[in-house]
C-alpha cells in the first residue's frame, strides 16, 4: 500500500429527503420530494431531492415540479401512496453537511467538500485495503448513530473513481475500487456514468457507436481531441482512470447569486422591477452576513417565456457597492434593456430573473 493513493468519495443519500423523514418520522417509507409547491401540476420549478419510494415512480432530481405531480397523481390513480411534496429548509441541511463535515476530519486529515452532501476524504495512510474498509465503515455508522441519516462511500485511487463507486451500492452502500482493479471496473460502464460526459457529448459517441467506456478505448488520443478539443483529452484519460486532482481543503467564494421564477411568465414591468430590486436587497444583505466587504462586477440573468436565456454584465466601482441604493441603480442599469426592445426585441413575457455579484473580496 505504500505510496498508493486511496481517496473515499462519501455521497449523503437522497439528503435534503432523508433529513425530512428523521424530523417527521411519520414520513418514513413514504415518498417525499423536497422542492416547490407543485400547485396541482401547475408549480414552477424543479425537484431539488426524491427519497428513493418517489425514485420507483421516476421521480428525480432536476425533473420539472409539474411532471413530479403527474407522476404522483399516476400512483394514485393505481392505488399507490401519493408524494409528499415538502418545502426546503436549507439552513436544517446546512447544519447538518457542517456536522457531518465534522465526523469525516475524525477519520481523516485532508477532506473536500465537494458540495452539501458529498465530499471526498484521503486514506492513503491505510495500511491495507482491509483497513480502508474498516475505517470507511466506522465513518459510515458514526453518521447514522449521530445524524440519523445513511451515505453511501466508495473508495479509489483517485477522485473519479471513488465518486463512480459511491454510486454502485447506493443506497447505504460501500464499494472499493483497488489499484489493479480500475480499468475493469471502468470498461462495461455506461459512458454517462463517466465524470464530464453529459447528454450533447453521449449523443455524439451514440452516433459513433459507442456506449460503454470499452467502446471509447478504440480512438487515440489524436481522435478525442479532434472530436472534443481540450474536454477530448480529458475523457482519453479518464475512460482509462487517470485523474491525478488533488483534494481542495479550503475554496474560495467567488460569487454568490439568487434568481427567481416566477409563478406566471410576465410583462408587467412595475411587478418585474419590484421583484428585482427585492433581488438586489437580499443579495446586498448577504455579502455582510457571509463575511465579505465588496465586489466588483454584477452578472444579470434573464429568461423568457421560450426558455432563452440571456446575460449581461458590467464591473463596477468599488464606491458602488458599499451602498445599498448606488447598487440597486447600476444593477437596474444593467437590467432595464430586458423590459423594452434593446435586449428584448419582440417584447417577450419573462420566465425568470437573476442577480449576481461577482469577484468578492
Amino acid at each position: 500500500m505504500a505510496g498508493h493513493r486511496i481517496i473515499g468519495h462519501l455521497d449523503m443519500d437522497a439528503f435534503f429527503a432523508s433529513l425530512e423523514e428523521k424530523v417527521s418520522p411519520h414520513f418514513k417509507g413514504k415518498p417525499i420530494v423536497v422542492g416547490c409547491d407543485p400547485k396541482d401540476g401547475k408549480g414552477r420549478g424543479v425537484v431539488s431531492t426524491a427519497n428513493y419510494a418517489a425514485r420507483e415512480y421516476g421521480i428525480g432530481s432536476a425533473l420539472p415540479i409539474s411532471k413530479a405531480w403527474k407522476l404522483s397523481e399516476l400512483a394514485i390513480s393505481q392505488g399507490k401512496e401519493g408524494v409528499i411534496f415538502l418545502p426546503s429548509n436549507f439552513p436544517l441541511y446546512e447544519r447538518v453537511s457542517k456536522e457531518i463535515l465534522g465526523i469525516i476530519r475524525k477519520y481523516s486529515d485532508t477532506v473536500e467538500q465537494g458540495s452539501i452532501d458529498e465530499f471526498y476524504f484521503d486514506l492513503s495512510s491505510c495500511d491495507s485495503y482491509e483497513e480502508v474498509e474498516a475505517v470507511s465503515k466506522r465513518l459510515k455508522k458514526e453518521i447514522l448513530e449521530r445524524e440519523g441519516v445513511t451515505c453511501s462511500v466508495g473508495v479509489g485511487p483517485n477522485k473519479m473513481v471513488a465518486k463512480i463507486a459511491a454510486g454502485v451500492n447506493k443506497p447505504n452502500g460501500f464499494f472499493i475500487v483497488e489499484d489493479s482493479a480500475v480499468e475493469d471496473f471502468l470498461r462495461p460502464l455506461p459512458i454517462r456514468k463517466l465524470p464530464g460526459i453529459g447528454a450533447k457529448t453521449a449523443g455524439v459517441l451514440q452516433s459513433e457507436g459507442v456506449y460503454i467506456i470499452e467502446d471509447l478505448l478504440r480512438f487515440s488520443l489524436a481522435d478525442m481531441k479532434n472530436m472534443f478539443k481540450k474536454a477530448g483529452e480529458d475523457i482519453y484519460y479518464r475512460i482509462r482512470g487517470i485523474d491525478d486532482s488533488p483534494l481542495v481543503t479550503e475554496r474560495e467564494l467567488k460569487s454568490i447569486g439568487e434568481q427567481i421564477t416566477f409563478e406566471y411568465d410576465t410583462s408587467d414591468s412595475d411587478y418585474v422591477i419590484s421583484m428585482f430590486l427585492d433581488l438586489c436587497g437580499n443579495l446586498f444583505d448577504r455579502l455582510a452576513k457571509e463575511g465579505f466587504k465588496s465586489f466588483s462586477k454584477i452578472v444579470v440573468t434573464v429568461r423568457f417565456d421560450d426558455f432563452k436565456t440571456a446575460s449581461s454584465s458590467r464591473s463596477i466601482d468599488e464606491k458602488v457597492n458599499k451602498t445599498k441604493s448606488k447598487l440597486k441603480i447600476e444593477a437596474l442599469k444593467i437590467f432595464l434593456p430586458y423590459l423594452d426592445r434593446r435586449k428584448n426585441h419582440s417584447l417577450r413575457p419573462i420566465r425568470l430573473i437573476g442577480l449576481r455579484f461577482e469577484k468578492l473580496s
